[in-house]
Formats: structure tokens, C-alpha cells, sequence
């Protein structure tokens, strides 16, 4: 349970912790429970809050028994017992559900506007009755008098149609408004109908006489000289409160409240984020609005419009339902586990989760856990290795939790008497860290990488003679390659092996290694130009210009020899290459090659080829009459008139093999047959049997 607390008004988050997926078994979640310690102390009000993937609206029936919730993905409903504190029912649905609302005391009566324009109708057992309006709808209320559900959605010049749910049929009675229409509510008093246009209008109806009765234009009335808007306000929310009191959200963030006598609004709240207000819930008690966007929840002061306090979760708002008569705030968010919050300045927790005062009261009593700064705790494994398990049950041990509480002199006293070079353990390890800490700016390897390791101590000597420089306020120091991210593949990698032995290297080296060089020239003279500026006051006398004008003008000399150098160095190699591939090729010798001719193949010359393609390029009929003078096809006519073809195929070696095989095999089977000329039968007598 996370506790967060603004103006001193403390917010108990019930639902913060790990979720279980929906995939492990029960058997996976009872282990998991006891490994995670996140898991096992989570709070779990109602079993199951939440939905697969994103909760979309939430409300409580009247009589507060039921949580209803909707949600994707696939689209579904969700139905909650507070009584058990567990999931009652779950029903999928065709499409996803804009809004909904109970018509009943409990769920036997709910009405779903769907994004697809359906509207489905579910009693306490499911499915009961669907329809469609004739145009997309975005919200609905109930007349209860007149039993009419008002539609208001999308269209210009757009009709509130409205269904007489007396008899279950569309009615073609509307009422014929200006603009769309995006959010509608009924006064439970007097029964005004008012809606929010997308123009930033509210317009109000009386059911009665079918025609409106007044017009407010709040996003005239929504901007002040402190608020910033680059848009035109819609209305985004509206709720009534008693006969006289509405208050209406906005597109850009602001809420308006209202009373029905006057046109212009009393109080102008705004949210500062500049989002739409999803929703709007007065508090009674405490003369509280409570206000919501996708980011916050604002509790502020109705008559004065002073903030009460805030709360921001952390994933976006899709809708907020305060439980009635109580502290206990729902919320709807983008993430599949449903928002509980419990607020004890509201009001007490509700009948059901009533355990929940006394835990806060327990919190409040005791908001920081006692240090005990003169005693030790140790456990019953701790007491063994000391020999201190005769002490249980006396006064110098005082149980506690899994342990128990003894004076931390006592204990300072035994822990040096069993183990007494404690002391002299404790000052090596101090002194270590410390030796550890004047180290922790140097390059600290236990041994090399296993590509490159030439570049790597290379970095390394250079490293150490920094560290080793003296004059440190004039030299910057550059993050170390082999310690920065960037270059972590380059020692791990067998395709960044430097070569040494290509040509590109050997023709940068010199210029690397002169650089090298000079750098370190460099760190050199300027560590002695400062000890020279320690000793002497006056001006020390140093090399004119000239003379390092030459020095950097016979370094560049040197390396342009040294390029050139290992430029000649490089054909003298290559040159002793083409020499040892020609002498290579005069050694060898050209030798006949043999070839393996096919199985069935006759060699007769080199020239076959050249005859079978000749074969190959003369007609059917020459083809055939070659075939037959070699045996291997006979033409034979028919006494019909027609001619009969016989092909004589040549055998393979394999079929020759086993043709022969066959044929021994045969000949002593004969040889091993034993005659059965001597046996005669029964009944006919003189013949053998065979």
C-alpha cells in the first residue's frame, strides 16, 4: 500500500504493486508469492480488478453492492461483488462500449452504447434485447419519469434521439439541436436535459414540451485573462448537483460551475495542463469537486475554488467514480489493473472494506517505525554463533518479531570476547577502503581484454603517466576508452582486431606514434615550466620562438622520413612476393588429369561430344531410324493401321549385378534341394509327390 500525502490530507493507494499475469497457473502464483516479497505484501481489495489490457469506463450500482466495469481487449464487462470481494461475472461484447449505465438498483438492468451504434440492453441472466440508432453516438441519460433514454452524438444539425424503453422500441420523437453533441445529463430534481456541444454551448431541454428552454455559451465564459487557449473550447463533461447547481469541463482544461438562474458561470477552475476534463463527481460533505483529466485528479473548495488536494497516478485517466457515502475513489485507467483509493477525510470506508480504518488509524498512530539506537537485533542463528542461547527468556534479550532486542553494550562486550582480533579485522578493512577510494579515478583491469590487448595497454601506460603528471591544472582530462560504454565492443569483437601488419597501419603508425611523442614532449616541458615558475618569482628564461619553430619543423622532417621509410619498406615486400609467386610457378610441372566416366558410359574420343550434338540437331524421324539400326527400337504395323513401338533399354551396372545374383542364388538352392520322389500317397499309389 503506497501512502502519499498533499496539504496534509493523506491518500492511500490500494492497487500499487506487482500484477500477476493471467497466464501463470495458480500453482505459479502461489510460488511466485512466496519468493517476491512486492507480491506477498500487496493489497488486494477485490480479487481480480482489473481487465486485460485497458479499463475504460467504471461506475458503482446504486445500491453499492456492484463495481461495473468495461474494458478491452476482447471487449467485455466486468461485474464485481463487494460482498465477496470477488468477480461475479464476466460477459465479452461484439464491439467496445462508449458508455453504459444501470437502470436498476443492481446489475438485472444495464444499457450499453456501443462505438459501432448499437445499443445492447442485458437483464441479470445476459443478452436481452439490441438495437441501433441512426447515427454515432458519444453519450446517453435516462429519463426516469417518461422512461426515454436521450442519445446525443455526431452529426451536424444533429437530433437527440431518444428510445421509450416502456416497450423496447425506437421512437421517432427528437429533439432537434444546433451542433454535435459530445456529453448529456438530466437534473434528478426537475428533470432538465442538457447537453454539451462541440461549439462550447450548453443547451437545455425540458423533456415535457420537447423544445429548449435556455443557452449558455461557456467557451466565451471559459476564458480569462490567466489561462492560455489556442483552440475552441468544447464541453467535455457536465454533471448536475441539487436543482440549481451544474458544472460543466471543457476541452482545454477548465470547469465551470454554474447556477441555472444566471449566465454567467460563478467559478472558472483550470487544470493547467491544458487536456480535456473527463469527468466531474461533487462531494457534498465537504463542498468538494472533484475534477479529472487523463493526468490528474483535482479535489478543490466549489465556493471559493482553493485546491483540497491532488492526485496524479501513473498511468492516463479514462474515468473516475467516487463510491457513494464514503472516502473510496475508483478510477479507470490506461493499464489493465483498475485504480482504489482510499481518502479518510472524504468519508469512512465503505461497510464492505471497513478493516481499512482501522489500518489507517494503525499508520497515522505510528507513521515511522521506532530505531532503537541503544540496542542490537539479532537473531537466534546470531545468538548460537555467540553462545548467548541460555539468555532466552531473560531480561537481557526482549523477544521481537523473528528475533530479539539486546544492549548494544552487551553485545560489543561478547563480540570481542569470541572473537577478539576484531578490532584488528575492522582497521584493515578501513584501511582498505580508504586505499580503494585514493584509487577509484584509476583504470582498474584484473586482466587484459581478449581483442586488442596491444591498444589496451597502450591506454593504460598512457593512463598512468597522467596519473603520475604533476602539473594537473593546466592538462584536461578526457573520459578513459576503456572504462567509457561507447568503445566496449571494440575489446570484445574479433572484427575490431587492429592489424598490424596492414598497410594502412604501418603508414599511420609513424604519424600516431609521433603524435604520441610530441604530446608527451609537451606534458614534460610544461611540468618543468611550472616548477621553474615555483622557484623564481621573476621570468624565467626559456627557448625563444625561433628555436621552437625549428624544433616543430624538424619533428614534422622526421616523420615524413619515417613515412617514407615504411612506404619503401612495404614494396621491397611486395616486390619479394611477385618473386616467390614466379618462382613457384616454374617449379610446377604440368601434369595429364584423369577423369571418371559415368557408369554405362563408353569412351570412344574426345569428339563425342561434337556427334551427340549432331545427334541432337537432326530430326525425329532420322533420330528413330539410328535407333533402330542400333537394336535398341523396333517398329512394328498393326492389322488396324496403326504402328506399335518397342523401346529395348540398356541395364545399368546395379541391375546387371543384381540379375547375377539372383541367378547364383537359384542355382544352389537347386544344388541344396532335397528330393521327394520316395514319399507316395495314400490314395493314389505309384504317383510321387513333388
Amino acid at each position: 500500500m503506497q501512502v502519499s500525502s498533499l496539504n496534509e490530507v493523506k491518500i492511500y493507494s490500494l492497487s500499487c504493486g506487482k500484477s500477476l499475469p493471467e497466464w501463470l497457473s495458480d500453482r505459479k502464483k502461489r510460488a511466485l508469492q512466496k519468493k517476491d516479497v512486492d507480491v506477498r505484501r500487496r493489497i488486494e481489495l477485490i480479487q481480480d480488478f482489473e481487465m486485460p489490457t485497458v479499463c475504460t469506463t467504471i461506475k458503482v450500482s446504486k445500491d453499492g453492492q456492484y463495481i461495473l466495469a468495461t474494458g478491452t481487449y476482447k471487449p467485455r464487462v466486468r461485474c464485481y461483488d463487494t460482498y465477496q470481494l470477488s468477480l461475479k461475472f464476466e460477459r465479452c461484447l461484439d464491439s467496445e462500449v462508449v458508455t453504459f449505465e444501470t437502470l436498476s438498483d443492481d446489475y438485472s438492468k444495464i444499457v450499453f452504447l456501443h462505438n459501432d451504434r448499437y445499443i445492447e440492453f442485458h437483464s441479470q441472466s445476459g443478452f436481452y434485447y439490441k438495437t441501433r440508432i441512426p447515427k454515432f453516438g458519444r453519450d446517453f441519460s435516462y429519463h426516469y419519469p417518461s422512461c426515454d433514454l436521450y442519445f446525443v452524438g455526431a452529426r451536424i444539425n444533429l437530433e437527440c434521439y431518444f428510445l421509450n424503453f416502456t416497450f423496447y422500441v425506437f421512437a421517432g420523437r427528437h429533439l432537434r439541436g444546433e451542433r454535435e453533441n459530445n456529453v448529456c445529463d438530466i437534473n434528478s430534481v426537475h428533470g432538465l436535459f442538457a447537453t454539451g456541444t462541440i461549439e462550447g454551448r450548453v443547451e437545455c431541454w425540458d423533456p415535457r414540451t420537447r423544445g429548449r428552454v435556455g443557452l449558455l455559451d461557456c467557451a466565451l465564459s471559459s476564458v480569462t485573462a490567466d489561462s492560455e487557449i489556442n483552440s475552441l473550447p468544447t464541453i467535455s463533461a457536465l454533471k448536475f448537483n441539487g436543482a440549481l447547481t451544474m458544472a460543466v469541463g471543457t476541452s482545454t482544461g477548465q470547469v465551470l460551475l454554474y447556477d441555472l438562474r444566471s449566465d454567467k458561470p460563478l467559478l472558472v477552475k483550470d487544470h493547467q495542463y491544458g487536456l480535456p476534463i473527463k469527468s466531474v463527481h461533487f462531494q457534498d460533505s465537504l463542498d468538494l469537486i472533484l475534477s479529472a483529466d487523463s493526468r490528474i485528479i483535482k479535489m478543490w473548495n466549489k465556493n471559493s475554488g482553493k485546491i483540497f488536494t491532488s492526485l496524479e497516478p501513473e498511468h492516463d485517466i479514462n474515468d473516475v467514480c467516487l463510491y457513494p457515502n464514503s472516502g473510496m475513489l475508483l478510477t479507470a485507467n490506461e493499464t489493465p489493473k483498475m485504480g482504489i483509493y482510499y481518502i479518510p477525510v472524504l468519508g469512512p470506508a465503505p461497510r464492505w472494506c471497513s478493516f481499512l480504518d482501522n489500518l489507517t488509524e494503525e499508520l497515522e498512530e505510528n507513521p515511522e517505525s521506532t530505531v532503537y539506537d541503544d540496542y542490537k537485533f539479532v537473531t537466534k542463528k546470531d545468538l548460537e554463533n555467540l553462545g548467548l542461547t541460555h539468555l532466552i527468556g531473560s531480561p537481557f534479550l526482549r523477544a521481537y518479531m523473528h528475533g530479539f532486542f539486546m544492549d548494544i553494550r552487551l553485545y560489543h562486550k561478547v563480540k570481542l570476547m569470541v572473537n577478539p582480533f576484531a578490532y584488528e579485522e575492522y582497521r584493515k578493512d578501513k584501511i582498505r577502503q580508504k586505499i580503494e577510494e585514493t584509487r577509484a579515478q584509476r583504470v582498474q583491469l584484473k586482466k587484459l581484454p581478449k581483442v586488442n590487448k596491444e591498444l589496451a595497454l597502450k591506454l593504460i601506460e598512457e593512463e598512468e603517466e597522467k596519473q603520475r603528471c604533476t602539473w594537473k591544472k593546466k592538462v584536461k582530462s578526457l573520459p578513459n576508452i576503456l572504462t567509457d560504454d561507447r568503445f566496449k565492443v571494440m575489446f570484445e569483437n574479433p572484427d575490431f582486431q587492429v592489424d598490424e601488419e596492414s598497410e594502412e597501419f604501418r603508414l599511420l603508425n609513424p604519424l600516431v606514434s609521433k603524435i604520441s611523442e610530441k604530446r608527451k614532449k609537451k606534458l614534460r616541458l610544461l611540468e618543468q615550466q611550472e616548477l621553474r615558475e615555483q622557484e623564481e618569482e621573476e621570468e624565467p628564461e626559456g627557448k625563444p620562438s625561433d628555436a621552437e619553430s625549428s624544433e616543430s619543423s624538424d619533428d614534422e622532417k622526421d616523420w615524413v622520413e619515417e613515412v617514407r621509410k615504411q612506404r619503401r619498406l612495404l614494396q621491397q615486400e611486395e616486390k619479394v612476393k611477385r618473386q616467390e609467386r614466379l618462382r613457384e610457378d616454374q617449379q610446377t610441372v604440368l601434369k595429364p588429369q584423369f577423369y571418371e566416366i559415368k557408369a554405362g558410359e563408353e569412351f570412344r574420343s574426345f569428339k563425342d561430344s561434337a556427334t551427340k550434338q549432331k545427334l541432337l540437331n537432326k530430326t525425329l524421324e532420322d533420330r528413330l531410324k539410328l535407333e533402330a539400326k542400333n537394336g535398341t527400337l523396333s517398329v512394328a504395323d498393326t492389322t488396324v493401321g496403326s504402328k506399335q513401338l518397342t523401346f529395348t533399354l540398356k541395364r545399368s551396372e546395379q541391375q546387371k549385378k543384381q540379375q547375377e545374383a539372383e541367378k547364383l542364388h537359384r542355382q544352389e538352392r537347386k544344388t541344396l534341394r532335397r528330393s521327394a520322389g520316395h514319399l507316395k500317397s495314400r490314395h493314389r499309389r505309384g504317383r510321387p509327390f513333388h
